[in-house]
């Protein structure tokens, strides 16, 4: 099928993309240890190979030490990383292409053996994820583990979370990114505090819709205080089940969402659709509301085809759509869709790529 609208320009914040493919953010668990710094040298030619992307959005980024739930995920926490982002950023701008970096905090979705000091990681409440994290196993290998139980973030502890947010979109300014994305999504901080399964606290940051979405909220505000709405997105993912949290038939979180961040203006909303974890898909009628009341940009993503990308933006419910898994086979993906040639076969040894090749076979362990 013809790919006319993905092929299309789109003005995303002050940013004219030259077509509406975007790379969804990938882990890719590839950066030096210990210190998180990206890989330069190895990331550099990942990302510019797919650089004829609209918009890259890099992997997962943890905005401290106590964020971090994936053994090799990057940071953007110290000057180290700022610098070890630049030449992977100009490598990107010298093909043309954008970037956005996501900024990410897993809270319970990690495990004491990857937290400072060996310490608990921190949730909203002291509730643990029916999760697992990726972690070192004794001979350096990734493994999988399930996650450690959390403590709960004090409340007087929330603003200093808050401030790594603002020094993370600072740093992520200075090391070439052309916009930062906040992560709101599937089962991490941000998310765990939407969640009335992994939120019971009985502060301003609990209870009501309105509480619970207060940190997401008071983050974006910090990020677009850093920088401006034009270069600040966000992920969500409504009514989505994964690390432990599942959001089925809670839209009264999504529209309140929706409304507050509508009001912002942000560069754009990128939705994580449910189906591609194993929910039921997104409902016309959820569309519909979607855009009536967030009438910004919206980014989708979550298992989409040619077809149902044109359907979609032929209707102006969405603007753009994310594709991830594709993109790991298929680095000229732009050039296979407009000549609708047939796409690498995905291979799932490529999800979690410690290397060029990478494996997810991880054995399941306890770690000291």
């Amino acid at each position: 099928m013809r790919a006319d609208q993905l092929l299309s320009p789109v003005q995303i914040g002050d940013i004219t993309l030259n077509n509406r493919i975007v790379m969804a953010p990938l882990t890719r668990l590839r950066a030096h240890e210990p210190g998180d710094v990206p890989n330069s040298a190895l990331a550099a030619e990942y990302y510019a190979q797919r650089a004829d992307a609209g918009l890259l959005i890099a992997e997962a980024t943890q905005i401290s030490p106590v964020g971090k739930g994936y053994a090799g995920a990057p940071g953007i926490y110290n000057e180290a990383q700022v610098q070890a982002w630049q030449p992977i950023t100009a490598a990107v701008h010298a093909k043309g292409g954008r970037m956005a970096l996501q900024l990410w905090h897993v809270g319970r979705v990690s495990h004491t053996s990857l937290q400072p000091e060996h310490a608990a990681p921190v949730a909203p409440s002291a509730i643990a994820a029916d999760a697992n994290a990726t972690v070192r196993n004794p001979d350096g290998q990734l493994g999988r583990a399930p996650c450690s139980l959390p403590r709960a973030l004090e409340t007087a502890e929330i603003a200093d979370l808050i401030e790594d947010y603002r020094q993370a979109t600072d740093r992520s300014r200075r090391a070439g990114f052309d916009l930062v994305e906040v992560h709101a999504a599937h089962g991490y901080l941000l998310h765990q505090f939407q969640s009335p399964l992994a939120n019971q606290r009985t502060d301003q940051y609990g209870g009501s819709v309105e509480n619970r979405a207060r940190l997401t909220l008071e983050v974006v505000d910090a990020v677009i205080g850093e920088w401006d709405s034009a270069h600040v997105g966000i992920r969500i993912s409504p009514l989505g089940i994964f690390n432990g949290l599942d959001d089925t038939g809670q839209e009264d979180m999504a529209w309140y969402l929706a409304d507050e961040l509508a009001k912002r203006k942000l560069a754009y909303l990128h939705l994580s659709e449910p189906d591609w974890a194993g929910a039921p898909a997104l409902s016309d009628a959820f569309r519909h509301t979607l855009r009536a009341r967030y009438p910004g940009k919206i980014i989708a993503a979550g298992g989409y085809t040619t077809e149902k990308a044109e359907t979609l933006l032929k209707a102006k419910l969405i603007d753009a759509v994310a594709f991830g898994r594709p993109f790991i086979g298929n680095p000229d993906l732009v050039s296979r869709l407009r000549e609708d040639w047939p796409l690498v076969e995905f291979n799932p040894a490529t999800v979690y790529a410690a290397g060029a090749e990478g494996y997810t076979d991880y054995p399941v362990y306890s770690p000291a």
